[in-house]
């Protein structure tokens, strides 16, 4: 493999393993925005509530506790980043990799604090503001997710390489997968005595970088919107925008005397205080450009494609992209949409990357101050626009844009699909088979029968070297990409296939979790028929 296929891939697969703790932050997010709402003493107050909802009512006890186990996640998500990319990353033993993750996280935060009480740090004015905080407990160095990140990469390789070590005879008991968290832990003494020295350059580093973005003003804002979409096909949109969302390249402010930095940490503090009026604008610039383009946008090019689709094949068509179109604008998961005239006219998505740019910049532009938990649809819009009050999101003005956005995606769409006669859902010759993603083609066919065809599509179970998924992807690394059949991974229901080098992808839709699950059961039946 080359040196930049390799780098693709571990680049791929550390985006992967991102998504187990960005999924858990939709679920943390209800728990903090409903909670956090209704619990808010203004709002109580305008609404004239206090008998339902005031302090001592039970009502405003349960909503106490959704808020703050809803703040936990956010306040601890360090620390959840570490485990969850050594569970990513590591190849085998990962609940091994995960506990030693956790111990290395704390171990290397424990070895900051010591160096910072010893060289009397830890008082006012001793550091940047803001650089020093309480992690896990723990008065350490603000790495932010960026500390997880470092202990989840290192602890995933530590186990790779020791998981199968063999010790002298005296000292075999510690052989093995026990001996990961102990080197896991004597590894990261020595890592956070080296990031006590050089964390600091890092964070300067960090805010100059911020401050770029930032200090570029909606220019910065449109690159931003610009890039985020453009990765999508590639897999690594969660690399790029976690850190602005994580750390300080997405800001920094003190919200109830309490640091805080990346953009959506900031909006979910500012959710929890009850003394915002105001959300940033700053924060959120990183986020809300996405509900113009998830709830407006890709619906009317969804529709433009219905609109030019065959007579024969509209209602097949139609039923397709009703569904995906349903799917962006409720959940904000668009790669259905994105992926079909991807695939068909890469020209459409280069214009789509650049209407979500100017859609973040326009949001910029306007003050909207939507958060988010990592999609764009009306879920989110609700919860954290519409249901904070117009006051504090300015939500109201996002409306129009949508509608302009849905118009001109659709009449965009529609002439260039006609004038360059792309081959969308429904314009394809009579003997050929309408597709987006759907569940035709496994309807028709037995589990077995289509883990067979990805099996067989990947060249064999004996080609398949790691197997894993995302959101919407199945995620595969081969031995040799040579054996991949494109064709017969189509066939199994995927609505595309990227192959770069040695790294796969196969999307799927929101099912790809059971695809995943039965695929997995398949390769072990077979390993076991074999034996």
């Amino acid at each position: 493999m080359s040196k930049e296929n390799t780098v693709f891939s571990v680049l791929q697969k550390i985006g992967r393993s991102f998504m187990l703790p960005i999924a858990l932050l939709p679920a943390a997010g209800l728990l903090l925005g409903i909670g956090a709402s209704f619990s808010n003493p203004q709002m109580i107050a305008s609404f004239g509530l206090d008998w339902l909802l005031g302090d001592g009512t039970f009502l405003n006890f349960i909503l106490t506790i959704m808020k703050e186990t809803g703040e936990i996640v956010f306040a601890n998500l360090p620390i959840i980043f570490a485990m969850g990319v050594a569970l990513g990353m590591a190849e085998k033993e990962k609940a091994t990799a995960t506990l030693s993750a956790a111990i290395a996280f704390l171990v290397m935060h424990q070895s900051i604090s010591s160096l910072l009480k010893l060289n009397d740090k830890l008082h006012d004015g001793a550091m940047r503001e803001g650089a020093v905080g309480s992690v896990c407990g723990i008065e350490s160095l603000q790495m932010g997710v960026f500390g997880g990140i470092i202990v989840g990469l290192g602890v995933a390789y530590l186990t790779n390489k020791f998981y199968k070590i063999k010790l002298p005879n005296v000292v075999s008991f510690f052989g093995g997968t026990r001996f990961i968290p102990i080197i896991s832990s004597f590894v990261y003494i020595s890592v956070g005595i080296l990031m006590y020295f050089i964390w600091p350059y890092i964070q300067d580093g960090m805010y100059s970088l911020g401050g770029l973005v930032n200090g570029t003003g909606y220019a910065g804002t449109f690159i931003y919107g610009v890039i985020e979409r453009a990765l999508i096909p590639f897999g690594l949109h969660h690399v790029f925008y976690t850190p602005f969302w994580q750390t300080p390249l997405g800001g920094s402010a003190v919200i109830g005397g309490k640091y805080v930095a990346g953009a959506q940490n900031i909006f979910f503090a500012e959710l929890a205080s009850p003394n915002v009026t105001r959300f940033s604008v700053e924060a959120t610039k990183f986020m809300t450009g996405k509900f113009p383009v998830m709830i407006f946008g890709l619906p009317g090019a969804a529709l433009a494609m219905y609109s030019v689709a065959k007579p024969s094949k509209k209602k097949i068509a139609g039923g397709l992209l009703l569904s995906a179109a349903l799917t962006s604008m409720l959940t904000g998961i668009t790669e259905p949409l994105e992926f079909t005239f991807l695939f068909v006219a890469p020209v459409l998505y280069g214009i789509h990357c650049i209407l979500a740019g100017i859609s973040f910049m326009l949001m910029h532009m306007l003050k909207v101050a939507v958060g988010m938990t990592f999609s764009g649809g009306i879920i989110d819009f609700f919860l954290f626009g519409i249901l904070q009050g117009n006051a504090k999101t300015n939500w109201v003005a996002m409306l129009p844009v949508g509608i302009i956005y849905f118009v001109v995606y659709f009449f965009l769409f529609k002439f260039l699909i006609t004038k360059y006669n792309f081959i969308t859902p429904g314009r394809e010759e009579d003997e050929l088979e309408t597709k987006l993603y759907t569940r035709k083609d496994v309807d028709a066919s037995k589990k077995d029968n289509v883990s067979q065809l990805i099996v067989d599509g990947l060249g064999g179970t004996r080609n398949i070297l790691d197997l894993d998924c995302c959101a919407t992807r199945l995620r595969v690394k081969v031995e040799d990409g040579n054996k991949v059949k494109e064709e017969l991974l189509k066939q199994s229901g995927a609505s595309g296939v990227i192959q770069k080098g040695n790294g796969v992808q196969i999307i799927y839709g929101p099912r790809v979790t059971v695809i995943k699950s039965e695929v997995d059961d398949y390769i072990i039946s077979m390993e076991n028929s074999n034996d």
